[in-house]
């Protein structure tokens, strides 16, 4: 690729993730299969830009700054089911190029000099030492008290702690920092780690056609057209559907969109290289399970 191909094509990339935060319906997610932050704004929450002029947004509720590097390469994809269907933009670095520190154990990393806030940048980070491999997945702590528990490796304040203290997920394409609220919900949470899940020790969802030679180190959620961000079911929206379709004909796997529109237009799936049979078959599934909507079905225009 030339030079002028890659700024080009850099340029994009910028474009992309710029547009992504100033949509306040697009949410983010930094992590791994089994632990994830995520970064949304309700309807009408303000996002502000960090405070020293860094690439993100803030909110009462979190934080987002990006880091994007030459590497970073953004690939659109849809996961089709029985009665509907999901889409992201992951947000994929080379192996080589992903790699984070992949502590095993609690580890005090010290301030965090980096934190989107001034008045956080004296707390105290811990890594809890997941052992993943692009995302530093760690807790922030100001407390005098609750810093002595964690000094002392108190596994029941720990497990508290994340449910009540401010968690940042660090990644080589950026951070994410959730401020849990004490009005919070279930329906509110936006930390998860499921350690039996991270006992697999997958970088991603085998439903994610993420190409060889490259990890996930985060994604960006776009509106999806029959659910809200809390993954309630909403009438079918059109818009919404029509801007991922325009998002997948930039960002996707060029193969599986080719066979996704040939299947939407009736016809055979073009031949061509790089059709892996299980995403092959989830292109042409997307395709069938969105073909109601699209027809307008009356039953299905608030079902998702």
């Amino acid at each position: 690729m030339s030079g002028t191909a890659h700024e080009a094509r850099d340029a994009a990339v910028h474009a992309l993730l710029r547009g992504a935060l100033e949509d306040p319906e697009t949410g983010w997610t930094f992590g791994s299969f089994g632990a994830l932050a995520q970064f949304r704004r309700d309807p009408g929450e303000a996002g502000m830009p960090v405070p020293d002029g860094r690439f993100g947004r803030v909110t009462r509720r979190g934080a987002i700054i990006l880091t994007p590097c030459p590497e970073l390469r953004p690939l659109a994809y849809e996961t089709a089911f029985a009665s509907g269907w999901s889409h992201a933009i992951a947000l994929c670095l080379p192996e080589q190029a992903c790699a984070m520190a992949g502590r095993r154990v609690v580890t005090e990393l010290g301030p965090d000099r980096e934190a989107a806030r001034a008045e956080d940048r004296q707390a105290i980070l811990f890594d809890l030492g997941l052992g993943l491999r692009a995302v530093d997945a760690c807790l922030r702590v100001s407390d005098p008290a609750l810093l002595a528990l964690l000094r002392a490796r108190d596994e029941p304040t720990l497990a508290q702690a994340i449910a009540d203290q401010p968690v940042v997920f660090l990644t080589r394409i950026g951070r994410i920092e959730v401020y849990p609220q004490p009005e919070d919900t279930p329906r509110d949470k936006r930390v998860f780690i499921e350690k039996p899940v991270l006992r697999a020790g997958r970088t991603h969802p085998a439903t994610a056609p993420i190409p060889v030679g490259y990890v996930p180190c985060g994604a960006l959620h776009p509106p999806h057209p029959c659910k809200d961000a809390h993954g309630r079911t909403i009438p079918f929206e059109q818009t919404r559907h029509d801007a991922f379709q325009t998002l997948l004909n930039s960002w996707g796997d060029p193969a599986l969109v080719a066979a996704k529109r040939a299947a939407e237009a009736g016809t055979a799936p073009p031949p061509g290289p790089g059709l892996r049979n299980r995403y092959l078959r989830a292109a042409l599934r997307a395709a069938r399970v969105q073909a109601p909507y699209l027809r307008g079905d009356a039953s299905l225009r608030s079902d998702g």
